[in-house]
């Protein structure tokens, strides 16, 4: 039974070096994010936000109008979408595919989000526990100092843990609204292309 116990002791101690490293990994990840993030808002807010309420109010008369106002150059990635349901959304099978197409864009750039929002716990709760058995080793035998040092190291992990989780659940929560409300001016916007062909024909 010692030697079992050993064994599991020794794996979790030598987890600890691989788990710092991964919080620290997951840290700037979160930093990079937030800087992404703040440009994604920029361009959201002007870009998508001028598309959004330009679609609202669009008609099968108004139709080539707003596709020749739309800017050359992609602007984003609801601007890129916005001209091929245009082009090709006259076909309702094309434009369930581009609809389609645009969910997977849109949870791919969740997917960093998600991530952080599960792992920062994860590795969080491992980066606490860990250092828990030395400390109690320290405590028994006196060594205060030990102890110190590897409550320190327990709460530290789980603070950077938490912020990880913070940011990529903040951020998580933004992008799918973002997500849902283009999704919702896309399908609107198919539908008035598909009723524009059938006016058309």
């Amino acid at each position: 039974m010692n030697v079992i116990s050993n064994i599991l002791y020794w794996i979790s101690t030598g987890l600890l070096v691989p788990v710092i490293v991964l919080l620290i990994f997951f840290f700037i990840r979160a930093l990079i994010l937030i800087g992404a993030f703040f440009g994604q808002y920029l361009g959201q807010k002007k870009t998508d936000g001028a598309l959004n309420d330009k679609i609202k109010n669009l008609t099968p008369a108004t139709l080539p109008a707003f596709a020749s106002s739309l800017p050359e150059k992609r602007s984003s990635v609801m601007g890129a979408y916005v001209k091929k349901i245009i082009a090709e959304g006259a076909v309702e099978s094309k434009a369930e595919l581009l609809l389609g197409e645009y969910e997977l864009d849109a949870d791919k750039n969740v997917a960093t989000s998600k991530v952080l929002t599960k792992m920062g716990p994860i590795l969080g709760l491992m980066g606490t526990l860990i250092p828990m058995g030395p400390a109690l080793v320290g405590l028994a035998s006196g060594d205060i100092a030990s102890m110190a040092y590897n409550m320190q190291v327990a709460f530290a992990t789980t603070v950077v843990g938490l912020v990880v989780s913070a940011i990529g659940f903040l951020t998580q929560q933004v992008k799918e609204r973002w997500a849902v409300k283009n999704l919702t001016m896309l399908e609107y916007l198919a539908e008035v292309v598909k009723l524009s062909n059938r006016q058309a024909a």
